[in-house]
């Protein structure tokens, strides 16, 4: 099963993430103490979208 990126996007920014920057190949948020590096494809597997949210501190959603 795959997740969508705009879901992921829509999860981080409900709980206080913000877009800091756009890189090269990555959208970088923060939440003023964490930076999660999201990279630009349109879908992720369910364990890389649950290992960002994790990263960030957040309960795995997907």
């Amino acid at each position: 099963m795959s997740v969508k990126r705009r879901d992921l996007i829509r999860y981080l920014e409900e709980n206080t993430f913000y877009l800091l920057r756009e890189g090269n190949n990555h959208s970088i948020y923060t939440n003023g103490s964490k930076i999660i590096p999201v990279k630009r494809h349109t879908t992720f597997d369910r364990i890389t979208a649950n290992e960002l949210c994790k990263q960030a501190g957040l309960l795995p959603n997907f």
